[in-house]
């Protein structure tokens, strides 16, 4: 059985002295639960000070970014060999980097390829416009992501891959996904890894999703059947909300057990 993975993404707030003292309260509300596997997404200028002050075995450290070269001449990035022995996962293809910042399919294939270089694991992140919902469109976008997000990924590789489903229309909006369509989206990331890699690979990959989660929807996306976890921005930033996030994940992983028991009966 999967673990589930929740991670919370601090996008750009939390100076370091901020960073240090929400940690510490996070640390004091969360238990570690067995089966769930927490992951913190600070700024990059945070991470160094967090990896020294987390408990390991209670939350992972990951980074929002990296970019795609080990290093040169490219002022004002910080690359995945940099952040190779401070975190464990990366954020790659994240809606405001493709969007804002106008990250291409290009792009983000070879961060996803950097992170895997450098022993790391990606969380790739897919997700449609609402122009692109409109136009029905989604199944294709996300075809599309995957196809090049993935490209030359082996299939041992695939394995340490995370796809997080974040709908553009989604983030940040307060309006989210319902759980047929992301029940829809999941089938096709996993059928897409099944052809590509074979079904022991599909069945390893974790599926996220994102966009405007908060503890009062989350225990309705984890109990989608294939969904294993979620990808965390506003809600993350609120200790009360994130803690009440992993304990409804925790419950779910109870749920998920005995539904497996009852299957091998």
């Amino acid at each position: 059985m999967r673990k589930k993975l929740i991670v919370a993404n601090w996008k750009m707030f939390l100076n370091t002295h901020q960073a240090s003292l929400f940690l510490h309260k996070l640390a004091g509300k969360i238990e570690v639960k067995k089966g769930v596997e927490m992951v913190l997404c600070p700024s990059v200028l945070s991470l160094q000070s967090l990896s020294l002050q987390v408990d390991h075995r209670q939350f992972k450290l990951g980074a929002q970014n990296c970019y795609w070269r080990d290093e040169g001449p490219y002022t004002g990035e910080v690359s995945a060999t940099m952040l190779r022995g401070v975190v464990q996962y990366v954020i790659v293809g994240h809606s405001e980097r493709r969007h804002t910042f106008g990250e291409n399919d290009k792009d983000i294939r070879n961060k996803v390829q950097a992170v895997i270089r450098n022993q790391m694991k990606p969380i790739l992140c897919v997700g449609e416009t609402a122009q692109e919902r409109a136009d029905k469109e989604t199944k294709h976008v996300i075809h599309d992501q995957l196809t090049s997000g993935l490209a030359n990924v082996t299939s041992e590789e695939v394995t340490d891959i995370t796809i997080a489903y974040e709908p553009l229309w989604a983030i940040g909006t307060g309006h989210s996904s319902t759980p047929s369509h992301i029940a829809d989206i999941e089938k096709i990331v996993r059928s897409f890894v099944e052809v590509n890699y074979g079904k022991a690979a599909s069945e390893a990959v974790r599926f996220l999703y994102g966009g405007s989660v908060t503890s009062d929807n989350a225990a309705n996306f984890l109990a989608i059947p294939g969904v294993d976890g979620l990808l965390i921005g506003g809600a993350s930033l609120q200790a009360e909300s994130f803690a009440a996030i992993v304990a409804v994940a925790g419950s779910q992983v109870n749920e998920d057990k005995k539904e497996l028991m009852r299957g091998e009966k």
